[in-house]
């Protein structure tokens, strides 16, 4: 009898370890990485912030929307190098110790149905741990159907990586389109956004190859080629400019067509 009390007190003990491990356990911050690793991308290829908290991280910038918890938008350079298959342990999600109002805690996804899905992919980071760390920030993440989150808009990141093995180093902008009264998770209410979008643009000293896509945040067969539009319609969904230091020359000529030629699907 005594044997069976001892066995129940030290089950109830652990169910209530794992239970408070589950639900406030947070990892120490991610080590900073080496100043010669940092790879910020050219200041003048940031896109606006709507509001103005523009973070930082050595392998990436993001603007963080407090009001959606989560990010309007990554960007970020990717270069051949980076393309690696490193063996990476997959680590922690956690909070951003940059954004000022804190992202949202990844417990928000639990039990959501949706995804923790990354913007800034971690397969474009398998090129060092700090830089795989860091797409585990939650202010990296958003929620995504699942099926979404596997099958189109893992296929775009394929394609993506695709390009930067055959045309050399790219910048990226990537994010959900916020807006008002989308549905929201968890009890910090992280908005789930019905649509996301990719700017791809060659890294080249003209840099006028340019893609943009606009994908329904649902699982879909179609070509990724049929979800390509111009970086005005991009600019009029999101209210975002996005290459708002460029002249009004480049942008006028880059940001108002559809041009994939140079884009090999």
């Amino acid at each position: 009898m005594k044997n069976r009390a001892t066995y129940v007190i030290l089950m109830s003990l652990c169910v209530i370890g794992f239970w408070l491990f589950d639900n406030f356990y947070t990892p120490a911050t991610y080590s900073r990485p080496n100043t010669a690793e940092s790879e910020l991308l050219d200041f003048d290829f940031l896109p606006s912030s709507s509001s103005g908290e523009v973070v930082e991280h050595a392998h990436y910038s993001l603007s963080y929307s407090e009001p959606h918890e989560q990010a309007e938008w990554v960007a970020y350079q990717l270069k051949e190098s980076h393309l690696t298959y490193d063996d990476r342990k997959r680590p922690y999600f956690i909070e951003d110790p940059k954004v000022k109002s804190k992202s949202a805690d990844w417990r928000n996804y639990r039990g959501s149905g949706y995804d923790r899905g990354h913007l800034v992919p971690a397969g474009d980071r398998r090129f060092s741990e700090s830089a795989y760390n860091e797409t585990f920030y939650t202010s990296n993440i958003s929620p995504q159907d699942r099926d979404f989150n596997a099958g189109i808009w893992n296929r775009l990141e394929q394609k993506v990586r695709q390009w930067c093995k055959k045309y050399g180093d790219l910048i990226v902008i990537t994010g959900g389109v916020l807006e008002n009264d989308l549905p929201e998770i968890g009890e910090e209410d992280v908005d789930v956004p019905k649509a996301f979008y990719k700017i791809v643009l060659k890294d080249k000293w003209d840099r006028n190859e340019v893609i943009a896509f606009l994908i329904p945040a649902k699982e879909s067969e179609k070509p990724l080629s049929q979800f390509v539009v111009t970086i005005d319609k991009l600019e009029e969904v999101t209210g975002i400019d996005f290459f708002e230091k460029q002249s009004k020359t480049w942008q006028n000529k880059v940001e108002s067509k559809v041009d994939i030629s140079g884009f090999k699907f």
